[in-house]
């Protein structure tokens, strides 16, 4: 298991190689509380890329944050600006 001292040390692809590998080993049980961490880890998700195409375009532009999304920049602005 890893620390949270260890997360943040961690790089990106790093980190998303171990949210796929423990979302994975999530689907693959046949365990109601499973598959309740997995819906949860949706809506979180969901939330967490708001808040990363927001900081990013604060950062940058939209437009940056719509070439990673492959989308347009307003497309992108109308979908993660906050309301």
């Amino acid at each position: 298991m890893c620390s949270r001292d260890d997360l943040a040390r961690a790089t990106p692809d790093e980190l998303a190689e171990l949210a796929e590998a423990a979302i994975g080993a999530l689907a693959r049980r046949a365990d109601p509380a499973a598959f309740e961490h997995l819906l949860r880890l949706v809506r979180v998700t969901g939330e967490c890329v708001g808040v990363a195409a927001r900081t990013m375009a604060g950062q940058t532009s939209w437009a940056g944050v719509a070439d990673i999304a492959g989308t347009s920049r307003q497309a992108a602005w109308e979908r993660w600006r906050t309301h």
